[in-house]
């Protein structure tokens, strides 16, 4: 199915898809943001989002909550102090060829109502691969810097930042605002970066396999004198919070950048139209290979700020900028081995070991085959010479074998029909595409992976207790459930010595898991490890139901397909009778159902309480636009409404709050009236918010 052209899925294969996807894609995102250990090359990355976008455009009631389309990044590593962005740093849509950025320019006309022939100027700017940050200034001191994060949390490196000296520690400039925050992108000069290798290899240190992993891994450092040590370099680009004007566009706020002693990319351009910024584009890659800094593209953004917000947000990303991104590099090698991995779900992961090799500067041996039906597609074999392809990071994509250079005796891959963890049968489920082991419970990697699932960072981020702690307690019988793990301290105390936990190290567990006891719904029901049920479900669920015991008594109730709960739960946005079926499986079985008594009993799950959305008349609300708007365009007004912290929806029923009706309003405003739901018109509708 990976290989099946979106506009050939059936509506199972896109829900199978999307959900492969969303996984998929996740894994990748921590790996990148928050690990500086990418598994996959930028051009696949980006082809699983191709993939991802395409199928939500066609079926759009299938988007997931956890769709990689709705956040950005990965959550924050331990050991930093955590930042919350007063402003989302979000990632940016991408466009892949020059048909892509004439579609870009005409988005933009066709949101803000423009004709064809409307001018529109463009800022077209050198997208540097390294490590994103935030810095805040107060009175032009320089107060704290923090690192993207998930995109609305991020770490503090304000120590660390304080190093480099491409930083302005103060700004004194008349007319800057009290506060100021702005965006850019820490690296490291290739001339620098093969400076440090080189002194690492002489000390017997870390050799980095490129810039941008030696910038993240430098900036990341406890121990600022070693950040201090490495010479790194930064380029600002972007606005975050500001409390005064700081230019009327993108353009001018550049210019007041330089002036307030930033470095700003000399590369950028402003572009009055598609033609010149594809030219711009073409200049800046031929070039590329002579710049002393990594470069994956160019960064495209609407010039005037008043268009930038009318423009507002998709999802993860500005409606007024996208990225450019330039093709990704190949090479040959040989694949050694194909093995299989083994994931808390039971499904089989075949990982491809390659002979190593470079592709652009960086050494690559490895490469997920992501499923049987990869491996047929490309009829990999061991002993054959494969092409990889790399647009950035390791790890590459088998894009190609070669058959010409096969060898003789080569036979196809089997897939193994029993688990290679506990001997059961491999299943796979009609529909799915992934082949998963039956074992259950009894299969040793299964159980551990969803422990170590219930510890992770997303979940209950438990401090030094890490996936090898894990597997050693299970194998040795100290924990066989969630609940288990809250009793560890004692239970390692009766068990005698143990190497490597002595008592300061119980005590600093016991420690750490008093403090988890405390734990957010969000986070308790995302790590019960519920099929389908990522961060953002986790999140949606916890909203709708504000507790875990009203969750648990509406999935009692709703086990009746034909109760209004049932109806309730699959009517809920992003959720569907797909994730309603994962949900009520999970709690039909007597053992998960204990599991969550026993945790019950032994923590303090909150109550969800929803974030302040400020002065918002509509914060909250519920309304549906019917009709012609003849003001706002559709998708500017959704837009609009969506900042505001109101829930857009497609139908009208009786937790509509509001609907709006321009002319030619049908059966949606009858439904309205029928029963009893306010209505307005669109310009009702725009004093209502005009003032927020």
């Amino acid at each position: 199915m990976i290989e099946t052209p979106v506009e050939d899925l059936m509506e199972l294969d896109a829900l199978v898809e999307l959900k492969r996807l969303a996984k998929e894609i996740a894994a990748h995102d921590i790996a990148y943001h928050q690990k500086d250990a990418p598994r996959v090359s930028d051009a696949e990355y980006d082809a699983l989002r191709q993939r991802n976008d395409a199928i939500e455009a066609l079926f759009p009631k299938f988007i997931r909550p956890d769709s990689p389309s709705k956040r950005v990044g990965a959550p924050v590593a331990s050991g930093f102090g955590k930042v919350t962005h007063a402003r989302p740093m979000l990632s940016l849509g991408n466009a892949f060829s020059d048909e892509d950025v004439v579609e870009y320019f005409d988005r933009i006309r066709r949101f803000l109502s423009f004709s064809a022939n409307d001018p529109v100027e463009v800022t077209g700017e050198p997208k540097i691969d390294g490590l994103s940050v935030s810095l805040r200034y107060e009175k032009g001191e320089f107060v704290l810097a923090a690192t993207r994060g998930d995109g609305m949390v991020g770490e503090n490196i304000t120590e660390n930042m304080r190093t480099i000296a491409d930083l302005p520690k103060i700004i004194l400039a008349p007319n800057l605002p009290d506060v100021l925050e702005v965006r850019g992108e820490v690296y490291m000069a290739k001339a620098d970066f093969a400076a440090l290798n080189q002194r690492q290899e002489q000390t017997g240190g870390k050799l980095f396999a490129n810039p941008r992993n030696a910038a993240a891994g430098s900036l990341r450092q406890l121990d600022t004198t070693i950040t201090a040590s490495r010479k790194l370099s930064l380029f600002v680009y972007a606005i975050g919070e500001v409390s005064g004007p700081i230019g009327k566009s993108q353009w001018a706020f550049f210019e007041n950048l330089k002036a307030w002693g930033f470095k700003v990319n000399p590369q950028t351009k402003l572009c009055s139209d598609a033609e010149e910024l594809i030219a711009h584009y073409n200049s800046i890659g031929e070039m590329r290979a002579g710049l002393d800094y990594d470069i994956d593209g160019m960064v495209y953004k609407v010039n005037r700020f008043d268009w930038q917000e009318r423009l507002g947000f998709v999802s993860r990303a500005p409606r007024w900028a996208i990225a450019h991104k330039f093709p990704a590099e190949k090479a040959q090698t040989k694949l050694n081995s194909i093995d299989i991995q083994l994931g808390r779900t039971g499904v089989l992961t075949p990982v491809a070991r390659l002979e190593p090799v470079t592709v652009g500067g960086v050494v690559v041996s490895n490469a997920t085959l992501h499923n049987d039906d990869e491996i047929k597609r490309l009829d990999a074999r061991v002993g054959d010479a494969v092409i990889i392809q790399r647009a950035g990071d390791v790890i590459p994509q088998i894009v190609e074998v070669l058959l010409d250079k096969r060898p003789v005796l080569s036979v196809p891959f089997k897939f193994p029909t029993q688990c290679p963890a506990c001997g059961s049968a491999v299943v796979q489920e009609e529909g799915e595409v992934a082949k998963r082991c039956s074992g259950g419970l009894i299969c040793t990697a299964q159980a551990v992976e969803r422990l170590r699932h219930f510890v992770s960072r997303n979940a209950f981020d438990i401090e030094g207790l890490g996936g090898k702690h894990i597997e050693t307690f299970w194998h040795d019988g100290l924990i066989k459930t969630p609940a288990d793990i809250f009793r560890l301290p004692q239970k390692i105390k009766d068990s005698g010595k143990r190497e490597g936990w002595g008592d300061q190290s119980r005590v600093n567990l016991e420690t750490a898991l008093e403090d988890k006891k405390n734990i957010e719904l969000p986070r308790f029901i995302f790590a019960l490890g519920i099929p389908r049920i990522g961060q953002a479900t986790a999140r949606t669920l916890s909203k709708h139901y504000g507790s875990l015991a009203g969750w648990r008594s509406a999935m009692d109730l709703a086990k009746d397909h034909a109760s209004e709960s049932y109806q309730d739960l699959i009517n809920i946005d992003g959720i569907g009778s797909s994730t309603a079926a994962d949900v009520l499986s999970f709690f039909a079985e007597a053992q998960n159902r204990a599991v969550v008594d026993d945790l019950d009993d032994l923590l303090r799950v909150q109550e969800f309480i929803a974030p302040d959305e400020g002065s918002s008349p509509v914060a909250g609300k519920t309304v549906v636009f019917t009709g012609t708007l003849e003001t706002l365009g559709r998708s500017e007004a959704k837009a609009k409404a969506e900042s505001l912290g109101a829930n857009v929806a497609g139908s009208v029923s009786k937790k509509t709050d509001i609907v709006i009706a321009g002319p030619g309003a049908g059966s949606k405003l009858k439904k309205a009236e029928e029963l009893g739901v306010q209505t307005m018109t669109e310009q009702e509708w725009i004093e209502l918010i005009q003032n927020t």
